[in-house]
């Protein structure tokens, strides 16, 4: 199973950014696909996730209504636009998947496939 990000790069406050996520080995309908991020000197944080089979969408309240999750079957891959982003959203972003359904954000120890991550700057 492989999960690749891109996306990532240099914002404005106020700015967009929309991630991708592309996956290949995945049994995508059965799995909730989740992105984190994870800052400097920070433990990795729950972003948001698309839960499996419902499409049950869940955000973190530091980005709610300003990110945005989807997921693709025929493309099995999974986006999140980040709008109007802050100093506070420069992070690493990782997609991750887990198989089966979930009512919120898991916890990053509940992951079973990670991605390499993409780098989001966002200027102070």
């Amino acid at each position: 199973v492989q999960l690749v990000e891109s996306g990532g790069g240099l914002a404005q406050t106020g700015g967009s950014l929309k991630l991708s996520c592309v996956t290949s080995g995945l049994h995508f309908r059965d799995a909730t696909i989740a992105w984190f991020r994870q800052a400097p000197g920070k433990e990795r944080e729950g972003v948001s996730c698309v839960s499996a089979p419902d499409l049950t969408e869940y955000y973190a309240a530091s980005v709610k209504g300003r990110f945005f999750i989807s997921k693709d079957y025929g493309e099995e891959t999974s986006w999140l636009q980040m709008n109007n982003l802050k100093p506070e959203d420069a992070a690493v972003y990782y997609c991750a998947a887990i198989y089966g359904s979930r009512r919120g954000i898991p916890h990053s120890s509940e992951v079973t496939f990670w991605g390499k991550g993409t780098l989001v700057t966002v200027p102070s």
